[in-house]
């Protein structure tokens, strides 16, 4: 019973991982690993502060993994993906703008 789940497992990763491997495959594992790497920015800079902060790294990683794992939403044509992405862009694009009209603000008051 352990081996016969141990070899359809291998033959599913074979199969998933290297028979179907491909361009697209890959762009989307890099989007994965972009998006992914935004949380190690946030843990690394909420450890340096000894508290929980989100850095603006955090959201240009997440626009980045988002914009490109729409992409390969669009290009693999998963509408789960094309939805969920869709949305997330928006949010991170916006908080981007509000943290730049923020220190845009703050640099001003300093500058009096």
């Amino acid at each position: 019973m352990f081996i016969q789940f141990g070899q359809a497992l291998g033959n599913y990763l074979y199969d998933v991982f290297i028979a179907k491997f491909d361009f697209w495959l890959a762009f989307g594992l890099v989007a994965q690993l972009l998006f992914t790497a935004r949380f190690l920015v946030q843990w690394i800079s909420s450890e340096r502060a000894g508290r929980s902060v989100i850095p603006i790294a955090f959201w240009f990683f997440s626009m980045g993994g988002g914009l490109m794992t729409l992409i390969y939403g669009i290009a693999k044509r998963e509408p789960v993906i094309i939805v969920g992405q869709s949305m997330a862009t928006i949010i991170y694009i916006r908080n981007i703008m509000l943290i730049v009209k923020h220190r845009g603000k703050a640099s001003k008051t300093l500058d009096r």
